[in-house]
């Protein structure tokens, strides 16, 4: 997996099916915003495909090595189940990177 890094922060993208996007929220938010927490994420953002409600984008900053951390971490799959993720994410790769 590629990650956009500008310095200090490096962003990653991933794109998933859900079943409940309002559990996924409400998940995403309280259990997986602590776990996330833990192993180092600074923020994250969901946004659902306006083609299809249940397509969720998250766009999280986050190190690489944090982030390769939290999928190993061995909680990671009881959350995901939680989440409703229907498929492992699909992690968006950056076309390109400009200072504007």
């Amino acid at each position: 997996m590629e990650i956009l890094d500008a310095g200090e922060w490096a962003v990653i993208v991933t794109i998933a099916r859900v079943a409940d996007p309002g559990r996924f929220l409400e998940v995403f938010e309280t259990v997986g915003a602590r776990k996330r927490r833990e192993h180092g994420c600074r923020g994250a953002r969901v946004y659902f495909d306006p083609d299809d409600g249940h397509r969720v984008w998250s766009v999280f900053d986050w190190d690489a090595e944090d982030y390769d951390n939290f999928l190993a971490d061995p909680d990671i799959p009881a959350i995901a189940r939680e989440l409703g993720i229907q498929a492992p994410p699909v992690h968006a790769v950056a076309a390109t990177e400009l200072d504007a």
